[in-house]
């Protein structure tokens, strides 16, 4: 076995293209190692923002042989009558190289065909590696590419240097006018190179030692880490990590060298998020926070380089920083002394979205929306009548700050400002909260609003979006979401799930669209946009559920019963799953399947109008007076049951009722020939139907 390495040098590459094109890298080349037949172990790949390497430890030195079995034509024309090759099979056996002699006749299923047994591979890896080296570096993908000189060749950054090494022999390819060879280069300051290097082996090792390379990401963070907490703690505090930030910096340098700077004590009056904003954002700093978890007058920035004069460096690192701290401050003054109301006048002259008005309006909308759901959560969560108006401020207030100086220069602290400056004009918690929080969550992976304001504001907000989109026929399409709907209908769901939040999703999507003006021209009639959206939110719950795992059928199930209660739905959901799983569950399905089927066909297709109205007077048999008996003695226990959310229970309860519907269904005839005895038999399968029907549509279930 030999070793092979492939390095890629570039121009400095923007660091969020560099993990993408390391892993992008080891399936590329592993795939095209498998297509080729040359065994290998596990393709390792590393990024730096000038250099995307690939390192195969053991690679096999010659293709893995095999047999195959090529089928030529049909033997009725690869032969004449005389039995000789005709032309077509003569080609056959000139086409795959074999002597007439060792071609055979094969039945394939679909007739006899002329089949020929061939050995396949068996190349020298040397040989191969070249055209797998080409295809690897142009199956890169970028968002853009470039390019460079006048050449046809696109990438993501120019190209300098192409290294490919296996053992100690170079694999000669070539990309436009550049071909590979043993030569790489090193760091711009600290060793630029370029360096020879002898055989695959020795790569890491000039790399390191010669080129002044950390190559590896995960060791450039590990440094940035262990150095920054050290440096941290010496100044009797630590960093304030943010794991983005951490792997954008790491991707940023090649020599990692943490250093803590200062800035004056003054830029403390800020708020945390203003100071952490400056430095994250414009500087990839991280902030240095004290035992008593404040920001302390430090800040931790990564150099590529080790610097000869750390005193200058760190002087200039400080100056930029202080340009910004002394823009937030200037913004932070100026916004202190505006009222809430200067910012809601100017929202008035902000479109929001085309015919749906003013972001003015917006606000208006969601005060009214937040109005709402505090109302209807008032019993359930506890909310004083005296605080509705509180939580309809926060929703008034809720754009506000999108006009103040600090938003319009740091747009990422949107509702955040609000929320900083709400409090700080005493505005209470409620309408901060509910501010601060409102954009939250902002992605599958954020957290919904920890606040029932934040919650509540971000639920309206969302749901006014949707309305107004939906009521223009701005419907998301295939990837086509440019109002980010489906992140709203996600996030809505979560924070009713999350909050547990008794919200009838119909009526709060219909609140959403009354809140408009009526003179607004919608381009979908609001019964049928009301219905898109229910429909909309239908998908996105499945793909919601179906994503954490649980079976395609039971999401069917558990949605086809309803989902205007989303609080629920997720507990509904478990209970069913674990259901399926249990001894019984294929003889419940087809049990409960049978009366929905004949309810169905009787009833809705039928013309038949069933009220689930049934007399027990008109009951025959043990049998039926049995399951009549059952299922009125099961009302009061599944209405318990389901007031409590007990839905594991629930499924009990059917397990329970089983018995009487089957010994009802193998003894007594539903469509019999007296029309009122088989009416009160459909009534009754209809009042089992109806109970089943909240919990699952059991007919979704295959089994």
């Amino acid at each position: 076995m030999a070793e092979f390495i492939l390095e890629i040098g570039t121009e400095e590459m923007p660091a969020r293209f560099v993990p993408k094109l390391a892993a992008e890298l080891k399936e590329t080349f592993g795939k095209l190692l498998d297509e080729a037949m040359v065994e290998a172990a596990e393709v390792r790949t590393f990024a730096t923002p000038r250099r995307i390497t690939a390192q195969v430890v053991a690679i096999a030195e010659a293709q893995r042989q095999e047999e195959e079995t090529v089928t030529g034509p049909p033997t009725r024309i690869a032969y004449d009558a005389d039995g000789n090759l005709t032309k077509a099979g003569a080609g056959f056996a000139k086409t795959q190289g074999v002597a007439e002699a060792d071609l055979f006749k094969m039945d394939t299923g679909k007739g006899e065909y002329l089949a020929a047994k061939k050995v396949v591979g068996g190349g020298k890896t040397a040989d191969i590696l070249p055209e797998l080296c080409l295809k690897a570096v142009e199956s890169l993908s970028f968002p853009k590419r470039m390019h460079w000189g006048g050449y046809d060749f696109t990438f993501g950054r120019p190209v300098r240097w192409l290294l490919a090494l296996l053992d100690d022999a170079v694999v000669e390819f070539t990309v436009e006018n550049m071909t590979s060879g043993r030569e790489t280069r090193g760091h711009r300051v600290m060793g630029p190179g370029p360096f020879a290097v002898a055989s695959s082996a020795d790569y890491f090792s000039v790399i390191e030692n010669d080129c002044k390379v950390v190559i590896d990401p995960e060791e450039r963070k590990k440094t940035i880490v262990a150095e920054g907490d050290r440096l941290a703690k010496e100044l009797g505090g630590e960093i304030v990590w943010n794991d983005g930030l951490l792997d954008e910096v790491a991707n940023l340098v090649e020599y990692p060298k943490p250093l803590i700077g200062d800035i004056d004590e003054l830029y403390l009056e800020l708020p945390r998020e203003v100071l952490l904003t400056s430095m994250q954002s414009h500087q990839k700093s991280f902030g240095v926070q004290g035992p008593d978890g404040k920001l302390m007058a430090h800040f931790l920035t990564t150099l590529n380089l080790e610097p000869t004069d750390v005193a200058l460096v760190k002087k200039g690192w400080e100056r930029v920083l202080k340009a910004r701290l002394e823009d937030a401050r200037f913004f932070w003054e100026a916004d202190c002394e505006v009222e809430f109301q200067t910012w809601l006048d100017k929202l008035e002259n902000v479109v929001f979205l085309g015919p749906l008005g003013s972001v003015g309006d917006k606000a208006r909308r969601i005060e009214t929306l937040c109005s709402k759901l505090a109302g209807m959560l008032g019993e359930s969560k506890s909310i004083l009548p005296g605080e509705i108006a509180e939580y309809a401020e926060a929703g008034r207030l809720a754009k506000a700050d999108l006009v103040s100086e600090m938003v319009i220069e740091f747009d990422s602290l949107q509702g955040k400002m609000g929320g900083i400056y709400a409090a700080r004009k005493d505005k209470g918690d409620i309408v901060s909260q509910g501010i601060y929080e409102q954009y939250l969550p902002a992605g599958p992976d954020t957290p919904v609003p920890s606040s029932l304001s934040g919650a509540l504001v971000s639920m309206a907000d969302k749901a006014d979006t949707m309305a107004g989109c939906f009521g223009l026929g701005k419907k998301p399409t295939g990837a086509n979401d440019p109002y980010a709907l489906r992140r709203c209908a996600l996030g809505i769901a979560r924070i009713i799930m999350e909050h547990d939040l008794d919200v009838d999703l119909e009526v709060f999507l219909k609140n959403a669209q009354a809140a408009y003006s009526k003179d607004i021209k919608w381009k979908v009639e609001q019964g049928e946009s009301l219905s898109n959206l229910m429909e909309f939110f239908g998908q996105r719950l499945r793909a919601l559920f179906t994503g954490q795992g649980f079976d395609t059928l039971a999401v069917d199930a558990a949605l086809g019963a309803g989902f205007n209660d989303i609080r629920t739905l997720k507990a509904r959901l478990e209970a069913l799953a674990d259901f399926t799983r249990e001894a019984d569950f294929e003889q419940a399905v087809l049990t409960f399947k049978r009366a929905a089927n004949i309810i169905r066909k009787q009833g809705d297709e039928a013309g038949q109008v069933l009220t689930g109205g049934y007399t027990k007077e008109l009951f025959e048999g043990e049998a039926e007076t049995a399951f009549g008996t059952r299922l009125e003695e099961m009302g009061p226990r599944f209405d318990d049951l389901w007031q409590a959310g007990d839905f594991a229970g629930l499924m009990g309860l059917l397990r329970e009722l089983r018995p009487s519907v089957d010994a009802f269904f193998d003894n007594v005839m539903v469509m019999c020939d007296d029309q009122e005895v088989r009416l009160n038999r459909l009534n009754l399968l209809k009042a089992l139907v109806d109970k089943l029907g909240r919990l699952a549509d059991f007919s979704a279930l295959q089994v």
